[in-house]
């Protein structure tokens, strides 16, 4: 996966109902070793990361590439949202297109907030990147991300076999920001 191609980063803070989405920070690199070092975050994505090794590898500072948001909440960051083109996949269908993915603390689950985050998320890719799918995939066994996956109004592309595990493509067709209203 690389840059999202001619796309200014870090974006101004986006602001939802209850979350932002912002760059990264100093202050969240022990929730970003928190949710690497999950067994329930990394329970559908090859297990977690051992935490002593993240101590050690997760900068003071976490790199704040394009397309890594922070999703913060009251403060304290629950998660992060990834958007990022696909250069790489086991899957063909998916190449060259924008990407989402998405990690959230446990305690954060089953609030909504991973809706909220996403589809802000896909509405700056829809601002930034006009006209542009979006694919997500997960594998089929993890109910939550499939269910989140129609929600925000993707459709499988296809099912496929990788990791050692059914995997599930979904895509959204592409969208452009919506015209502003003429008199």
């Amino acid at each position: 996966m690389t840059e999202l191609g001619p796309v200014t980063w870090p974006p101004a803070p986006i602001t939802t109902e209850r979350l932002v989405l912002r760059a990264p920070e100093a202050r969240d690199r022990a929730t970003f070793i928190e949710l690497l070092a999950s067994p329930d975050v990394h329970a559908y994505l090859g297990g977690p990361r051992q935490r002593d090794e993240l101590e050690r590898e997760v900068p003071a500072v976490p790199e704040p590439w394009p397309g890594s948001f922070v999703v913060e909440r009251d403060g304290l960051m629950i998660g992060q949202i990834l958007v990022r083109r696909v250069t790489e996949h086991r899957n063909e269908a998916a190449l060259g297109k924008v990407d989402l993915g998405y990690l959230f603390l446990p305690r954060a689950w089953g609030h909504g907030y991973a809706a909220e985050a996403c589809a802000a998320a896909l509405d700056w890719v829809d601002a930034c990147l006009p006209g542009e799918p979006v694919v997500l995939a997960t594998q089929t066994a993890n109910a939550r991300s499939m269910r989140l996956a129609a929600k925000l109004g993707f459709t499988e592309v296809e099912r496929f076999r990788a990791w050692g595990a059914d995997q599930w493509l979904g895509q959204r067709p592409p969208r452009t920001p919506a015209a502003p209203h003429v008199p």
